[in-house]
C-alpha cells in the first residue's frame, strides 16, 4: 500500500457521502461528481476487493490477524475520474488483476461485512482513502461509501447521509442483480443491515450532517439534491 506523500499545496475539497447499499448513493454520488468536476472515491469498492483477494487466497475473513497479512501484500488502485476501473496486486504475484467486474458479483457482495467488521483493517484502509484523496491533484473529491462522515472524512465541509426505505433499495437493487428476486434482495439488504449496523449506524446522521432520503426522489431529483448542498455550503 505504499508510504503516504506529501499532501498537495491545495487540498482537495472533500464531498463525504454516507449510505446503506441501494440508497443511490454510488451512481448519484458519481453523477453528482461529474457535474461538480469533481472526482469520485467509491470505499466500497476497497472493501469488495480486499473481500475478492481473500477469496482467492484462501485467508480467513473472519479472523483479523489474518487479513491484517493479507493487507501487507495487497496492493490496489482505483480511478477517480472517468469509468470506474480497480486493479489488484497480490504477494508472491505482481500480475495486476482487473477486478472492476468481479468485485460486483453477489459471491463477492455476500463478503464484505466480513471484512468490514475488523475494526484496524478499517483503520488502515481509511488511512489510505485519506492518502488518495490528498495524493488526487484534484480541485474537489467525493467521497462514499459508510463511516465516511464520521470516521474517514469526519471534517469535511459537506457531509451527507443518503438514506431510502429497505423496499425501495431492494427494487433498485433487484433492477441490478441478474436472477435475484425483489424478496430475495430484499432479505439480502435486511441481512446485510444487521451485519453493518454493528460497526456503524449509517441510518442516522451524525451532527452537522445532511439528510438526504431519496425514498420519493427519482434519480436527477436525487442527484440535485446532493449538487445543491455542495454549493450552498460553497458560497457561505
Amino acid at each position: 500500500m505504499g508510504a503516504p506523500a506529501p499532501a498537495s499545496l491545495a487540498d482537495p475539497v472533500l464531498v463525504a457521502i454516507d449510505g446503506p447499499a441501494g440508497s443511490g448513493k454510488s451512481s448519484v454520488s458519481r453523477a453528482a461528481a461529474a457535474r461538480l468536476g469533481f472526482g469520485i472515491l467509491d470505499t466500497g469498492a476497497a472493501y469488495r476487493a480486499l473481500a475478492w483477494a481473500a477469496l482467492q487466497t484462501g485467508a480467513d475473513l473472519d479472523d483479523e490477524a489474518s487479513m491484517l497479512a493479507l493487507l501487507d501484500a495487497w496492493h490496489y488502485s482505483i480511478t477517480l475520474l472517468g469509468a470506474q476501473r480497480v486493479e489488484v496486486e497480490l504477494g508472491g504475484a505482481p500480475a495486476r488483476h482487473d477486478v472492476t467486474a468481479a468485485i460486483r458479483e453477489h459471491a463477492v457482495s455476500g463478503q464484505v461485512s466480513r471484512v468490514s467488521k475488523h475494526p484496524e483493517v478499517r483503520e488502515r484502509l481509511n488511512a489510505m482513502f485519506r492518502r488518495i484523496v490528498a495524493e488526487s491533484g484534484l480541485p474537489g473529491v467525493v467521497i462514499e461509501g459508510r463511516d465516511i462522515t464520521t470516521v474517514v472524512a469526519p471534517n469535511a465541509p459537506v457531509r451527507i447521509l443518503m438514506t431510502a426505505s429497505p423496499e425501495v433499495r431492494a427494487q433498485r437493487r433487484a433492477g441490478e442483480l441478474a436472477g435475484m428476486s425483489q424478496e430475495q434482495v430484499l432479505a439480502d439488504i435486511a441481512a446485510r443491515d444487521a451485519k453493518d449496523a454493528q460497526v456503524v449506524d449509517f441510518m442516522h446522521p451524525a451532527p452537522g450532517v445532511r439528510l438526504v432520503d431519496t425514498s420519493d426522489l427519482d434519480f436527477e431529483q436525487s442527484v440535485e439534491a446532493v449538487v445543491g448542498i455542495v454549493r450552498e455550503v460553497s458560497t457561505r
